[in-house]
């Protein structure tokens, strides 16, 4: 039996708003000895470090939730793309794809691309800065950090969510599920740099209870099925201006961030391929002049 192959048919069938939605009740409740054997058991199953955790003791996490956002000691994730000219990994994960966006399409897997537009929610509008461009797709796993960070400075221009599926986006089902990162719910987050536009994009996926930012707390579970957008201004007491390196966003459990910039912006650091791992605050790439 072609056991990937069931894997990837039980996610067709799978009811997975109904599941996460579960699974994001129970990880928010202070269910006492069960949430600490819980935690105990991931620890143990993902093989996590807890020494790099501020709060090293799985007692201290009250809920799943605040055990699976744990903060980091600083000191282990020092911003070493400090230079004006760098741009900074954002997560703790590893490299699923990057390169070129090619005419609006970006490349997912070996026989598989998804549109720019339909990434970012519909509106050729906010695609069209990236349209020849670059894009990184890095991948959290269950073992990563998930608090995102800023690759560089930037003010914050639009949100749009995007609801959608919620396939898994481990190796597996990217490989097999077309048009994956276009299907599933999602978070778009377009700023505004010295050098124009960049987009980061929260994917969703089974089992993510949430997704939030530092600027509207819990965006997902989903608001309906419509395509929600909020605007925010350039400047202004009302404007969101975070630096590089600062903290933008969370998952509730493992997902992926897309990074969009348009052409001739970055130059993507050498020694980066699919499977690379990332830590947040070393070098991404430079600039492109």
């Amino acid at each position: 039996m072609n056991w990937d192959r069931v894997k990837i048919q039980l996610q067709h069938w799978l009811p997975k708003h109904a599941v996460s939605r579960l699974v994001g009740k129970f990880a928010a409740a202070q269910a006492g000895w069960f949430t600490q054997a819980f935690i105990r058991w991931f620890i143990r199953h993902y093989k996590i470090d807890m020494s790099e955790a501020i709060h090293e003791n799985p007692r201290a996490y009250k809920t799943f939730n605040a055990f699976f956002t744990r903060y980091l000691k600083p000191e282990l994730r020092p911003l070493k793309a400090d230079q004006p000219e760098l741009f900074a990994h954002p997560v703790d994960g590893a490299i699923s794809q990057l390169g070129d966006i090619e005419e609006g399409r970006i490349f997912q897997a070996k026989g598989h691309d998804y549109s720019l537009t339909e990434l970012v929610g519909g509106d050729p509008r906010d695609a069209h800065a990236f349209r020849d461009g670059d894009f990184a797709t890095i991948y959290l796993a269950p073992k990563d950090y998930h608090r995102i960070h800023m690759p560089c400075d930037g003010v914050l221009r639009k949100m749009i969510y995007v609801p959608g599926d919620l396939y898994s986006v481990n190796p597996l089902t990217v490989a097999n599920v077309p048009n994956l990162f276009a299907r599933n719910e999602r978070v778009v987050a377009i700023f505004e740099g010295e050098f124009g536009k960049f987009a980061m994009v929260l994917v969703g996926a089974t089992i993510v209870a949430s997704i939030g930012t530092v600027w509207s707390e819990t965006v997902t579970p989903p608001r309906g099925t419509d395509v929600h957008t909020w605007e925010y201004p350039a400047s202004g007491d009302q404007a969101i201006s975070l630096k590089k390196g600062a903290e933008m966003g969370h998952f509730k459990l493992g997902s992926t961030v897309i990074l969009l910039f348009p052409d001739d912006v970055i130059d993507f650091a050498d020694d980066l391929k699919a499977g690379t791992t990332t830590r947040m605050g070393d070098v991404l790439g430079k600039r492109d002049d």
